[in-house]
């Protein structure tokens, strides 16, 4: 992909948390959220998801991956993808997943735009926390339980995302800065299973045959032909 940036230092940090008592609630969202679980695995909604939400803050590094891959992510059984709902609108979504020995990664979670800067981040952050504790109870429930949710962020992140994740009760357990070439986001490719237009092609093509065909077999014969 072309238009990458090489930014000389960008920060990260990863961030855990130890104890489910640790969770520090926030202040109410301004508007009533509903989250539920994804129960059919989507590649398309969590593709969309990614460049609607992570867009405007350089979510880049899926940004390589075929349809193929989305749809192997999100079809593993230890990984729960979460769709948030509010005012009848997709208000963001989060992806947790369940890793050996009881840790639980808070891959992403975010807000669509419209519900960004609205004092809805914290209540966002509290209630994807909740259900990765609840790991091996509603969710993966193969798994077993978390020992440890952590989660990673970045200088690349919301300007708010680490005071944010350190209210809600998570500490820094890595620091660590390296350059990085992003890719614009504003080029966010958009895989599919297949090239749409090698499909409208063959079909074309068919209704070409067929028609070829039924003109066969209307064409009259020679003694039709004579006078």
């Amino acid at each position: 992909m072309t238009g990458g940036v090489e930014l000389p230092a960008v920060t990260e940090w990863a961030m855990e948390m130890r104890d489910p008592a640790d969770l520090r609630p926030a202040p109410a969202p301004a508007v009533e959220m509903a989250f539920s679980l994804a129960r059919v695995p989507s590649p398309d909604v969590n593709r969309a998801l990614y460049a609607a939400v992570g867009a405007r803050v350089c979510w880049t590094d899926r940004f390589g991956w075929s349809y193929a891959d989305w749809d192997a992510w999100v079809s593993r059984p230890e990984l729960g993808t979460w769709l948030v709902q509010a005012e009848g609108t997709l208000a963001g979504f989060f992806e947790i997943e369940a890793q050996p020995g009881g840790d639980t990664e808070i891959h992403l979670v975010g807000l669509t735009p419209a519900f960004v800067g609205h004092g809805n981040g914290g209540h966002l952050v509290e209630q994807c926390v909740r259900r990765a504790w609840q790991r091996g109870a509603s969710w993966a429930e193969h798994a077993g339980p978390a020992s440890r949710v952590w989660l990673r962020t970045s200088t690349l992140d919301h300007p708010n995302a680490l005071a944010n994740y350190r209210r809600r009760g998570f500490r820094v357990a890595l620091e660590s800065t390296t350059p990085k070439t992003v890719p614009d986001p504003r080029l966010a490719p958009w895989p599919l299973p297949c090239d749409p237009r090698q499909r409208a092609a063959r079909h074309a093509v068919r209704e070409v045959v067929q028609e070829a065909a039924q003109d066969v077999v209307r064409a009259p014969s020679e003694q039709e032909l004579i006078p």
